[in-house]
C-alpha cells in the first residue's frame, strides 16, 4: 500500500480543531496525506490566523463548504462530504490520492458511518477527557440505575463513580448537563448520544490525554487510547488552528519580568461574562498587586467600556499586560509564569500541566467543571474559585485570596511539576502515548 490518506473532519469549534490540526501536523510528520474539511466560516479564521506562520498547504489540503448554520454540520455536510469521498475515490484515480481512513470528531458519527458504507476504515477522536467520553458511554447504565431520566437530566444531584478505579463524579458536571449560558440540556445530550455511536463504529478511538491523566478512564475502557497531550510544544513549532492572530508581543513583556511572577488569565474563546461580574473580576486583579498578563477578548463581556478599561489598564501600569489573544502554550511554557487563572478547558489545562503550571479555576460550562474536579481534588494542582450566592457573583476578594494561597502554598507547583514529568515521558520514545500513536500509524500503512 502506497502513503495513506486520511480524511480529518472536526467539530468547527476553536476547543475541537487546535487538537485535531495538531494530530494531522503529527500524522503528516509520519507520511500520511492529509484532508481537513471544515465550514468556510472556519476556515476562514483558521487561515487568516495562519497567515503568520507557515502555509499549511506544503503538508495538509484544506477543503471547506459553504454552510451557514452550525446545525448544517450534522444536516448538510454530510452529503458533501460522501460526494468529496466519491470524488477522490472514483475508479479512474490515482490510488495514492484514494482516501484510506477516516478520522472524525466523536461528535459526528456521520462521517464515521459514511466511511463504513464506503469500506474505508475509521477512527474516532476525542478532544476532551477519556472520563468525559466514558460517562457518554455509561449514559444506558445511568439510565437504567436511574441516576438520569431518558432525556439526561439528573434524578438528582449526587456523586456517583462509573468505576472503582475513577475519582466520583457529580450528576451536575456531566458532559451534557448545561449551566444555562450555551445551547440546551436536551442539545448537548443529543451530542453525547453521538459519541456512542462513534465509540461502536470506530476501528480506533483516539483520544487527547496521557494515561497517567486518568489511568481509570482508560482502564475502564481500554478501547479508548490516549496519544497525547498533541501540542505543538512537544515539537518546537507553533500551534495550529487558532482562530484569531497572536500576540507575540506579550513574549517579550514576560522576557522583562521575574521568574514565576506572573499570573496568566485566558477564558479561552466562547466565555462570557456579565458586566457585572467583569469589573468584579478586573478589580481582584487590581488588588492582587501581582503582574498579569490578561487575554481580553473584545466580546467577552456585553457592552464592554474601553474608558474603563483605559482607566484599568492605567491604573495597573506596567505590572498588567493585555492582549486580545496569546500564543497560549508559548505563554505557559515561559519561565516567568506562576499559575493560570483559567476556565478549565481541556486543551487550556492539559497545555498547563505539560508545562508544571499550576491553575486557579473558574470553570463556566460542560466538562469544564469535571476538568476542576480533577485538577483541584485528584492532581492537587491548583484551586477553584468559589462563588458568593448572596451577592451572586465570585467576588475580587475571592480571586485576591485564591490567588495568595495558590502562590504561597510550594505543594500546588511542586505537584504540577511531578504531573509534568509523567506527562512529558507518555509522549517520549517509549511512553504509552507515543506507542499508541506509532501503532495508530502502522496500522494506517498497512
Amino acid at each position: 500500500m502506497g502513503n495513506p490518506h486520511v480524511l480529518v473532519i472536526s467539530l468547527p469549534t476553536q476547543g475541537h480543531i487546535i487538537p485535531t490540526m495538531e494530530l494531522s501536523r503529527c500524522l503528516v510528520k509520519h507520511g500520511v496525506k492529509i484532508t481537513v474539511v471544515n465550514t468556510d466560516f472556519t476556515h476562514k479564521l483558521v487561515v487568516n490566523a495562519l497567515l503568520t506562520e507557515v502555509d499549511t498547504a506544503d503538508f495538509i489540503r484544506l477543503v471547506s463548504f459553504p454552510l451557514d448554520q452550525f446545525n448544517d454540520i450534522f444536516v448538510s455536510m454530510p452529503g458533501k462530504v460522501k460526494e468529496l469521498i466519491e470524488q477522490t475515490n472514483a475508479s479512474d484515480s490515482d490510488d495514492d490520492d484514494k482516501i484510506t481512513c477516516v478520522v472524525a470528531d466523536g461528535i459526528l458519527p456521520w462521517a464515521l458511518e459514511i466511511a463504513a458504507e464506503m469500506g474505508i476504515r475509521r477512527a474516532s477522536f476525542c478532544t476532551y477527557a477519556a472520563t468525559m467520553l466514558n460517562s457518554v458511554s455509561s449514559i444506558p447504565k445511568l439510565i437504567e440505575d436511574g441516576i438520569i431520566n431518558h432525556d439526561g437530566a439528573p434524578t438528582k444531584e449526587q456523586m456517583v463513580q462509573l468505576s472503582p478505579t475513577m475519582p466520583s463524579m457529580n450528576t451536575s458536571d456531566f458532559l451534557w448537563v448545561n449551566r444555562g449560558v450555551l445551547e440546551s440540556e436536551k442539545v448537548f445530550f443529543e451530542y453525547a448520544l453521538r459519541n456512542i455511536r462513534s465509540i461502536n463504529l470506530s476501528d480506533w478511538v483516539l483520544c487527547n490525554s496521557a494515561y497517567n491523566l486518568e489511568p481509570g478512564a482508560f482502564d475502564m475502557n481500554p478501547k479508548i487510547l490516549p496519544i497525547g497531550p498533541l501540542l505543538a510544544s512537544n515539537r518546537s513549532e507553533n500551534s495550529t488552528g487558532s482562530f484569531w492572530p497572536e500576540d507575540l508581543s506579550c513574549l517579550k513583556w514576560l522576557d522583562q519580568q521575574a521568574t514565576q511572577s506572573v499570573v496568566y488569565v485566558a477564558f479561552g474563546s466562547s466565555t462570557l461574562f456579565d458586566q457585572t461580574q467583569f469589573q468584579e473580576f478586573a478589580t481582584g486583579l487590581e488588588l492582587s498587586k501581582r503582574q498579569f498578563l490578561w487575554v481580553l477578548r473584545p466580546d467577552i463581556a456585553e457592552k464592554l467600556d474601553d474608558a474603563s478599561i483605559k482607566g484599568f489598564q492605567e491604573r495597573v501600569g506596567t505590572r498588567g499586560c493585555v492582549i486580545s489573544w496569546a500564543p497560549q502554550q508559548k505563554v505557559l511554557e515561559h519561565p516567568s509564569i506562576a499559575c493560570f487563572l483559567s476556565h478549565c478547558g481541556w486543551n487550556s489545562t492539559i497545555e498547563s500541566l505539560s508545562n508544571g503550571v499550576p491553575l486557579l479555576c473558574w470553570p463556566f460550562v460542560a466538562d469544564q467543571f469535571h476538568n476542576e474536579n480533577y485538577i483541584c481534588n485528584f492532581w492537587k494542582v491548583g484551586l477553584g474559585l468559589k462563588r458568593d450566592n448572596k451577592r451572586g457573583m465570585t467576588t475580587c476578594e475571592e480571586i485576591k485570596n485564591k490567588m495568595d494561597e495558590l502562590l504561597e502554598n510550594e505543594t500546588y507547583k511542586t505537584n504540577a511539576v511531578n504531573l509534568k514529568e509523567q506527562i512529558i515521558n507518555s509522549i517520549k520514545e517509549g511512553g504509552s502515548s507515543s506507542n499508541n500513536f506509532k501503532s495508530f500509524v502502522e496500522w494506517l500503512k498497512v
